[in-house]
């Protein structure tokens, strides 16, 4: 008996993948799992192709254009052989602990993807979009070049045909795509299209493991969670820059000495009181502090009960700053 299930242990395990799960059959991944991994799939390859660009940054600009379609498709094809030929699963799907299954093959056991497989799920991926961005550029390809007048009549028929043709053809994938998606979520099995005809599906690559969770560390999470929510309820109510500037003015007093109160005087209309730069169409509230007009403008927008930001004094309506005496520091 024991040289049996080691025997039916042994037919199932496929590469470092290989899991209790080649002993039963497949079980159901949640929907959301799988959209995780494309999604983990799709900024893999961007993060690649940023750290690619960055190469030629001190290039001549627009060195990468011309080729960029085919880079971005040799790039995928790298990330490919790399990953879902050697262990029929992505990066995305190795994360969730994801493979993909061939479920064509009429065992329930598991089976993975054969070469051809492989092969045809890589080139519906990454043709597809090569054509779609190379598709302006296939007309000429085609020897449509036109010379003399009744030659440039058919070659530019010829030119229309094909250019519905592919759009044509284009809205029929899409349609396809979008067909699919909406029994991908009534079924739960192949959210890309390219899944589907290759009958690639994603699979548990490790058995499920049953989670035993305290209730001590359910109480913590649950009380942590509602003073988050009181807190996130709580903070819009208060105005944070009156408190500011009470706290400040019990804590420094609001009178300084007398030298003070002049060098600040003098100063005051050097900066603005919320962005600290030098004030553009300086504006005032009422009280002795100077705002960009937009700065101030902005925070009574924002504000419904309009206060001075730095003093936390009641606030009239915005006016323009004008100084009786002018004093230039020499």
């Amino acid at each position: 008996m024991a040289g049996q299930e080691t025997e039916s242990y042994q037919k199932g395990e496929v590469g470092s993948y290989g899991s209790d799960l080649d002993a039963e059959p497949p079980t159901p991944v949640l929907r959301i799992s799988q959209l995780d991994a494309l999604e983990l799939d799709s900024a893999l390859e961007q993060l690649l192709w940023t750290q690619f660009s960055r190469c030629f940054q001190n290039f001549r600009p627009g060195l990468l254009t011309p080729v960029e379609p085919e880079l971005r498709a040799l790039l995928h094809l790298l990330l490919w052989r790399f990953t879902l030929y050697s262990h029929s699963a992505t990066v995305g799907q190795s994360i969730l602990s994801l493979r993909y299954h061939a479920a064509s093959d009429s065992s329930p056991r598991y089976r993975p993807l054969s070469p051809r497989q492989k092969v045809c799920l890589a080139l519906l991926t990454v043709g597809p979009r090569w054509l779609q961005e190379r598709s302006h550029l296939l007309l000429p390809c085609f020897g449509l070049s036109s010379r003399g007048s009744h030659a440039e009549g058919d070659c530019g028929f010829l030119r229309k045909t094909l250019h519905s043709s592919l759009t044509v053809v284009s809205g029929i994938a899409k349609l396809a795509s979008l067909v699919n998606f909406l029994v991908f979520l009534r079924r739960g099995r192949y959210p890309a299209l390219a899944e589907r005809i290759t009958g690639a599906q994603a699979v548990f690559s490790k058995p499920n493991v049953v989670r035993d969770v305290s209730y001590q560390y359910m109480n913590r999470e649950l009380l942590w969670h509602g003073f988050a929510e009181f807190l996130i309820f709580l903070l819009p109510l208060i105005n944070t820059r009156k408190l500011k500037a009470a706290v400040s003015s019990f804590v420094f007093g609001e009178k300084s000495s007398g030298e003070r109160s002049k060098s600040e005087a003098q100063e005051v209309w050097k900066e603005c009181g919320l962005c600290g730069e030098w004030p553009t169409m300086p504006h005032t509230v009422g009280c002795r502090h100077v705002f960009c007009y937009y700065c101030i403008k902005s925070h009574s927008i924002a504000e419904s009960y309009l206060t001075c930001p730095k003093c936390g004094a009641e606030a009239s309506e915005i006016a323009p700053f004008e100084m009786d005496t002018l004093v230039v520091g020499r």
